[in-house]
């Protein structure tokens, strides 16, 4: 099996579709909702950590290092995840809510 290929400027769609090859090409393609949405809340957790010491906020000095852009890529990764086990097209969600959000008031 050919390792999944991302286009030079993807679409969200093109990532989600690239997530779901990708989680089969790893053997990750068996993990129920429940596990996925654990990793996702997890990987939310490191990048709430990874700010927190980028932004100088206390912390436990033996904790782990995170890399925030990693960490922010882990939390896209999981939530492409669950929205392919969702069956829910991200991209199109993202424009209709925002279709919505342009009529809300914002004060």
């Amino acid at each position: 099996m050919r390792h999944p290929q991302l286009k030079k400027n993807p679409t969200i769609s093109d990532f989600q579709n690239y997530v779901a090859e990708m989680v089969k090409k790893r053997g990750f393609d068996k993990e129920t909702l429940p596990e996925i949405f654990m990793l996702f809340l997890e990987e939310c957790g490191e990048l709430a950590k990874a700010s927190r010491k980028i932004h100088g906020l206390k912390s436990d000095n033996k904790s782990q290092e995170y890399i925030l852009n990693h960490e922010a890529a882990d939390v896209f990764i999981y939530l492409l995840d669950i929205c392919n086990h969702l069956d829910i097209d991200l991209e199109k969600a993202f424009r209709e809510k925002e279709k919505y959000n342009t009529k809300r008031i914002w004060k």
